[in-house]
């Protein structure tokens, strides 16, 4: 049985899949993730990823959407008629939460991306993929955040002019932060993890976690738009 992280979680063989556009990286990832997902004990990921066991299948809450992931094949099974199949990458993701095998060590202290291991590197296309797209969807409606963040399980935390927290994954809590614009500066956010993020996951499949959020966020604006119309 694996035990608590002294190091921050390697990265995995098969990233940067964040920045794959050719399917055969994803084909040999999502191959990777699922050798390892077969490698690990069910018993093992249900105590450390904080999920809950069916049979033998993990039971998924994913943004609002509920899954199962049966073991040891790895496959995803959808549980309401109404979710959608989840994204490959999502997918990864998810497989790559449930096989870090990391002692839960929230601290309870928010860092950036760019303090994560290596996040200087990739600040610039986390920026242009995450933080902008966050900004440009809730910069001029700040209050459609926390609308927003009630239909997909997030809290206001206090933070900025609006700010909301998902715990997209049990032990992996997502900060937004958006400050309204003024007459001096146009609008602004941040997306902010816990100190124990590097533990857990390499800092890539962070970058992949806050764009799948916001793109999840600007579905439901746009619905919750249409609903108004």
């Amino acid at each position: 049985m694996k035990v608590k992280r002294t190091e921050g979680a390697k990265s995995h063989p098969e990233v940067n899949y964040m920045y794959a556009s050719v399917s055969g990286m994803y084909t040999a990832a999502y191959k990777l993730a699922l050798d390892m997902f077969r490698s690990c004990s069910l018993e093992d990921m249900v105590r450390l990823s904080g999920y809950p066991i069916e049979g033998n299948a993990l039971s998924i809450d994913f943004l609002g959407q509920q899954f199962k992931v049966s073991y040891p094949d790895g496959n995803f099974m959808t549980v309401q008629d109404s979710d959608s199949e989840l994204p490959i990458a999502t997918q990864l993701l998810i497989l790559h939460y449930l096989t870090s095998l990391a002692e839960p060590l929230e601290m309870g202290t928010r860092i950036s991306f760019k303090e994560l291991p290596g996040g200087d590197i990739y600040i610039k296309p986390f920026t242009g993929r995450a933080i902008n797209p966050f900004v440009r969807i809730f910069g001029t409606n700040p209050e459609g955040l926390l609308e927003v963040a009630a239909i997909l399980g997030g809290q206001s935390n206090g933070l900025g002019d609006v700010g909301v927290t998902f715990r997209v994954f049990p032990r992996i809590p997502v900060t937004f932060v958006l400050w309204k614009a003024d007459d001096e500066f146009p609008a602004s956010g941040n997306i902010l993890f816990d100190a124990s993020a590097p533990l857990i996951l390499p800092t890539e499949d962070y970058a992949v976690l806050a764009s799948i959020v916001v793109l999840e966020m600007e579905r439901i604006r746009k619905n919750c738009n249409n609903w108004i119309l």
